[in-house]
């Protein structure tokens, strides 16, 4: 099947906090008609009709009760796993959470105590800061270094933090947003050895492990060894790849039993074992061939948007800096050069009416950034950037 992926779809008043103004002005204080939105990590496309499928034929048996998965959901999970990451998977490794930010937050509660440390490496993605202070823990901040135009670990400085008896966890971003980078196996093993070495669990994120660009390869960081797998979690979810975020189904894989014991109590504390039926169907119809096919061209897709984006930089939006991700669909534009440096949000969102995410929300190391989602058709992509190029003229 061939699918069409310039076709724009209408999303306001379908509760999309991404698109509907309503909800724009809940949140921005006003109003939101005619904004363009490239900003929260939700897709523009249709998701694939094996999804679709699969969720109308659940629809039509009309009985919604409480959910439990079957042996094709982890039958499928295995599959994929295997397949596009080439990782084995054990059923009993796999606890079920209703995203993968709640699930740190129980991962935080679980395997530290008020007070301690949790090393994140900023800039990086926001909710990584906010779950550690909200449940009392302390941010260990590893910034990451820009070097030659790409980031780098500051491995010197992570030494420091892991050594301190006061830090029991770091929450690794792999692939990373927002900037889109691919941590290559050297990276992480060395990263990985620093942790062991001191007692640090890593939690892996790899919500964006199946949005890799061409020439790219993600290494799960389980297979490193089974010392790292052993000290390691694995965060997945088939939201940002198959675009049903709203589902709420994330798989956090765990070969570790003592602790995946510890997890699993934590979530039982907050009585949250229950699943989302549509989530479980989802999730199963999209760990498959089908969806597979649909991934490869979307793939292909979102790679010409990178390409797009990389080109109407160059040509329209003089000193603004893009390198091209590796991963995500999530483009980081540096704007410290440009005269709009000082009033970035105003002039993007105000002048030329394109919300995206400032740089700040990022951390430490994203000022004078922002990001722009470009999982969406074409013309949309192509309509935001004219917008923001009136900027400079």
């Amino acid at each position: 099947m061939k699918y069409n992926f310039d076709t724009t779809i209408a999303r306001e008043n379908t509760n999309s906090t991404k698109w509907d103004p309503a909800i724009f002005k809940k949140m921005r204080g006003f109003d939101g008609d005619g904004i363009l939105p490239l900003w929260v990590a939700d897709m523009d496309f249709r998701a694939p009709e094996v999804i679709i499928d699969a969720l109308k034929t659940r629809v039509e048996h009309g009985i919604f009760g409480y959910s439990s998965p079957l042996e094709d959901y982890y039958a499928a999970l295995s599959w994929w796993q295997k397949s596009r990451h080439d990782w084995e998977i054990k059923e009993e490794w796999v606890t079920i959470t209703p995203g993968i930010v709640p699930a740190l937050n129980f991962m935080i509660r679980a395997l530290s105590n008020e007070g301690d440390q949790v090393i994140i490496q900023e800039p990086v993605y926001s909710p990584f800061r906010s779950t550690v202070e909200n449940n009392n823990r302390v941010v260990a901040n590893n910034p990451l270094l820009l070097v030659n135009g790409n980031y780098e670990m500051n491995y010197d400085q992570l030494e420091r933090l892991a050594s301190n008896p006061l830090t029991k966890m770091l929450i690794l971003c792999s692939p990373h947003n927002p900037m889109g980078m691919v941590w290559s196996s050297e990276q992480l093993r060395k990263m990985g050895k620093i942790c062991n070495q001191n007692g640090v669990i890593v939690i892996s994120d790899e919500i964006h492990n199946d949005l890799i660009m061409s020439g790219n390869k993600h290494m799960t960081y389980a297979l490193l060894g089974e010392e790292f797998a052993n000290n390691a979690v694995i965060c997945t979810a088939p939201s940002k790849t198959f675009n049903i975020a709203g589902l709420q189904t994330s798989n956090i894989i765990i070969p570790n039993p003592n602790i995946k014991e510890k997890i699993d109590l934590e979530i039982e504390k907050s009585s949250l074992t229950e699943q989302n039926l549509f989530g479980i169907v989802a999730t199963t119809a999209a760990y498959s061939e089908e969806g597979a096919e649909w991934l490869d061209q979307l793939l292909t897709y979102l790679e010409s948007n990178a390409d797009f984006i990389n080109q109407f930089v160059k040509e329209r939006m003089p000193n603004v800096r893009f390198i091209k991700p590796q991963a995500t669909y999530l483009a980081w534009l540096d704007f410290k050069e440009t005269a709009i440096y000082e009033e970035l949000d105003k002039k993007i969102l105000e002048e030329a009416k394109v919300l995206l995410n400032n740089g700040t929300m990022f951390g430490l190391g994203g000022e004078g950034y922002m990001r722009i989602n470009f999982a969406c058709p074409r013309s949309t992509l192509e309509e935001a950037l004219e917008r923001i190029a009136t900027l400079f003229e």
